[in-house]
């Protein structure tokens, strides 16, 4: 395996998804079982932070809810302070297979972002009417940063490589919608090697969806304001690897 597998680090953001953090900390250390599994704590106001505690979690609580963004901008700096060169976000609700892990970190041979994409060609996971259209115009719009096809670019199951983990761990976009488009673009304007794996996503495991038809319309155009902003910002370069 390209990545040593002693320096994987496991990123769960969530807030408040005590009904489903432990099934997904539990599937993680089923699949990855010498990772690391961080929990980062959104401001949660359940017990999410004791149920992925005594799932077997490592905890980072945050004072405040900061959004996904901020949520793995802290695992990255906690990734670069801890020594681990590899971070796979996962999600809380269940619905990414942590059995996907080990192909995702398989690609960081070639690639410095994997995405776990949705709509390559496996598994029945459908999105339909403007939620769908805006995803293949954002699609298109950062294949064409990135220089090469990607299918699913609001994704949030994906794989960083060491130059990744460099470059996220100060410039990892907080705001609203920065964990999934802004963040892929600044990676490929910096020079990160941008490529994607065909996944299958498993039924959400508690709660419900956070975006209904309506609010997925809205979801997607501040994603394209996202992708916008993202081109306006100045090119960041990747910190250089410090010697050990």
């Amino acid at each position: 395996m390209p990545a040593p597998v002693q320096n994987l680090l496991v990123v769960v953001p969530a807030l408040n998804e005590e009904e489903s953090v432990a099934a997904v900390v539990q599937s993680v250390r089923e699949a990855v079982p010498t990772a690391v599994c961080l929990v980062v704590d959104d401001g949660s106001t359940d017990a999410t932070a004791r149920v992925a505690h005594e799932a077997g979690a490592v905890l980072l609580r945050l004072p405040f809810n900061l959004g996904v963004g901020g949520a793995m901008r802290a695992g990255f700096r906690y990734a670069r302070d801890h020594g681990h060169t590899v971070v796979v976000q996962v999600d809380a609700d269940g619905q990414h297979d942590p059995r996907y892990i080990p192909e995702l970190i398989a690609r960081l041979d070639t690639a410095d972002v994997v995405i776990g994409a949705r709509f390559a060609g496996v598994g029945d996971y459908g999105a339909r009417g403007p939620r769908r259209w805006a995803m293949r115009v954002l699609a298109r719009a950062v294949s064409r940063v990135a220089g090469h096809r990607l299918d699913d670019v609001t994704s949030g199951f994906k794989a960083n490589g060491p130059a990744a983990v460099r470059l996220f761990a100060d410039t990892y976009p907080a705001e609203y919608l920065g964990d999934t488009v802004e963040a892929l673009v600044i990676g490929a304007r910096a020079g990160l090697r941008l490529t994607q794996l065909p996944v299958a996503m498993r039924p959400r495991q508690a709660g419900a969806p956070s975006h209904q038809p309506l609010r997925a319309s809205v979801y997607l155009l501040r994603a394209g304001i996202a992708f916008l902003l993202a081109l306006l910002r100045p090119r960041v370069p990747i910190p250089a690897e410090v010697a050990s």
